[in-house]
């Protein structure tokens, strides 16, 4: 292995880099000009055909880094896989292959997969019979498609591991390996890790020939003067979140990022039906435009500046107080740039940023590499709203009091009242709902918008995070140790009979189904079951399905092939003072005497499924994904 090249300086443009022009076309359409200190040391020698040892935190750009190059050397024409990114998660690998599609719109023709466990075979399998230049796996479902002779790796010119550390840490390291015994010698290969641990080292110097090494430290990069906090788009449109935000958080100018020239305009142009003194910068508008637009904000014309990356780049207006991130932008660097436009001169800025559900990596990529936290916020509620918008109404009344000139109003009001009967407020209202036109004044009191569910922080140092109350004590049943059971609650006499449950639907794409033996006799509830599986499984909740209560067991679905040694480890698991002793459910409703006494019963394999590897230890804790076998 060679010694680790010097960190090459960002270059000025991605032109210089050696990138073809369909691909420097799609990159000006999503605003990037300047490639960040990964992409430049990356590009160039992925390009010119050496392999590439990447040290880099999550959100410094090296998604680009290497698909851009991949883009460049794809030959359209061939059908099979000429590229394999294998990802951790499937939320990575889904991330991957849209960014890949981004940077091909310019190339007609051009086709990615994602796969990944929890997705039913046939549509994977359909994509890879009509062909596809780049896969983007995670590495139990790619095994699975090399077992089964759907994924041909015979042309593959370039592997891909993305976030290396983080496959060992999920235990898929094997996989890695398999995967990489499988491509023909005379491909190349990029491995990407924050960290370099011994068995990615070994991994580098075993597969990589003569690698060029690439070393990028993170910096924190953001202003101390600027507040930031994010919102978790969570059951309300983004547009409608903007509004409220703009209409009851008090500021003085505020940049809107969007990440295309087309959203820029869009949404401008719904700002302003809203009745918000919006525009939008972007590429297209001529510098003429350009200055004209800026000049209206320095003056308070316009209040609210939609924009993209490069639009903004050089901006600097006092009265930018706000920048909120519509779009959450595609590595931390541009993150940087966007709310520098804020907090200059020493002046305090805010900085807000909407992150959806598969985006929260990358808040904890921003968080990482500014080494700054961002906190949450709760949306301004209805009432906040409505009390600015009267505070603004009540503004325009006592500017057109103060300017004067109202004699002659005053009479006709007067002398409509007078030939109609009506008192002269009544009046004035019709006339308030005339000025304000279609839109309505006030916001409708539903429901508050719901808080946020909170992202999972990493623990602190030192054992459990403190900041959660502590849990009253439990019984045997799974209630508070003060509360009596209510199975035996002589007060209300006995329970009526439940009324027997329809019969159950198969599972899901991607699940099978398990009979557990604890039910309502015993005073259990589905979150009991879910907290044993999930704690004892270290398998997130979000990835178990279903669960039906009968009174002696329980059945719920579980992602299909689960390893038989994590299986094994359930069936010791006790909830509400019983043990699960688990079983894959064959359709029956048979007492708890088919459970074995001894340990797990492995029911029929599905196929593709691998069988667990000899020596492999109890079931690691905090897992963050589904189990093994499915990637």
């Amino acid at each position: 292995m060679s010694a680790p090249d010097q960190e090459t300086p960002a270059a000025p443009r991605f032109g210089d880099l050696g990138l073809p022009e369909p691909l420097l076309a799609a990159l000006a359409g999503v605003g990037y000009e300047s490639p960040s200190p990964i992409q430049a040391a990356t590009i160039p020698a992925l390009l010119a055909g050496r392999d590439v040892l990447g040290t880099a935190q999550t959100g410094t750009g090296k998604t680009a880094a290497f698909a851009l190059p991949v883009l460049a050397n794809l030959d359209l024409s061939r059908s099979k896989p000429q590229a394999l990114v294998l990802a951790p998660t499937r939320e990575l690998a889904i991330q991957v292959a849209e960014a890949f599609q981004r940077y091909a719109t310019r190339m007609p023709g051009f086709h990615v997969l994602p796969i990944y466990g929890g997705q039913g075979y046939g549509p994977q399998l359909a994509a890879l019979r009509r062909g596809v230049h780049v896969v983007v796996g995670t590495p139990g479902r790619v095994i699975d498609h090399l077992n089964r002779g759907s994924l041909d790796l015979s042309e593959l010119k370039c592997l891909v591991l993305d976030e290396a550390d983080e496959m060992l840490r999920m235990g898929f390291i094997d996989d890695v390996e398999a995967v990489l015994k499988k491509t023909p010698p005379t491909r190349q290969v990029a491995l990407f890790s924050a960290t370099m641990p011994a068995p990615i080292r070994r991994i580098a110097q075993t597969y990589l020939n003569e690698p060029a090494e690439v070393n990028i430290a993170a910096k924190t990069t953001t202003s101390a003067n600027i507040r930031q906090r994010y919102w978790f788009v969570s059951g309300m449109h983004k547009l409608d979140a903007l509004t409220r935000i703009i209409e009851a958080e008090p500021f003085d100018a505020m940049i809107v990022f969007a990440r295309t020239k087309a959203g820029t305009e869009e949404l401008a142009e719904k700002l302003q039906a809203r009745g918000q003194a919006a525009a939008a910068i972007n590429g297209d508008l001529q510098q003429q435009q350009r200055e004209r637009i800026i000049q209206q904000l320095k003056d308070g014309k316009l209040d609210v500046l939609v924009a993209t990356d490069v639009a903004a780049r050089g901006l600097d207006v006092e009265r930018i107080s706000h920048v909120l991130n519509y779009d959450i932008p595609y590595d931390t660097e541009s993150y940087v740039h966007r709310i520098g436009r804020t907090g200059r001169a020493g002046r305090s800025g805010e900085a807000i940023l909407f992150v959806t559900p598969r985006e929260k990596g990358m808040l904890r990529a921003i968080e990482r590499a500014t080494r700054q936290p961002i906190e949450e916020m709760r949306l301004p509620s209805v009432e906040a709203v409505n009390d600015r918008r009267v505070a603004k109404f009540f503004e325009r009344i006592s500017g057109a009091l103060e300017a004067g000139g109202l004699e002659s109003y005053r009479d006709l009001v007067a002398r409509y009242a007078g030939e109609h009967g009506l008192p002269e407020s009544e009046v004035a209202a019709a006339l308030a709902k005339l000025l304000q036109g279609d839109t309505p004044l006030l916001l409708e009191a539903n429901d508050p918008p719901p808080r946020p569910p909170r992202f999972e922080r990493e623990p602190r140092e030192g054992g459990r995070d403190d900041r959660r109350p502590p849990r009253a004590p439990r019984g045997h049943d799974g209630e508070p140790a003060s509360h009596p059971p209510r199975a035996y609650d002589a007060e209300y006499g006995a329970r009526a009979p439940r009324a027997p449950k329809p019969p159950r639907e198969a599972p899901a794409a991607g699940m099978e189904t398990y009979r557990v033996e604890v039910g309502h006799a015993h005073g259990v509830k589905p979150g009991n079951i879910v907290g044993a599986i999930a704690n004892e499984a270290g398998l997130e909740s979000r990835y178990i399905g279903r669960i039906d209560i009968h009174d002696d067991h329980s059945i719920l679905d579980l992602p299909e092939g689960m390893p038989e040694e994590i299986m094994s480890h359930l069936q010791k698991a006790w909830v509400v003072g019983q043990q699960l002793r688990i079983t894959r459910w064959d359709g029956s409703h048979a007492p708890s005497e088919h459970a074995p006494k001894g340990g797990f019963r492995p029911g029929p394999r599905p196929h593709g499924a691998r069988p667990a590897r000899h020596g492999a230890g109890p079931a690691k804790p905090h897992r963050k994904g589904p189990p093994k076998p499915r990637g």
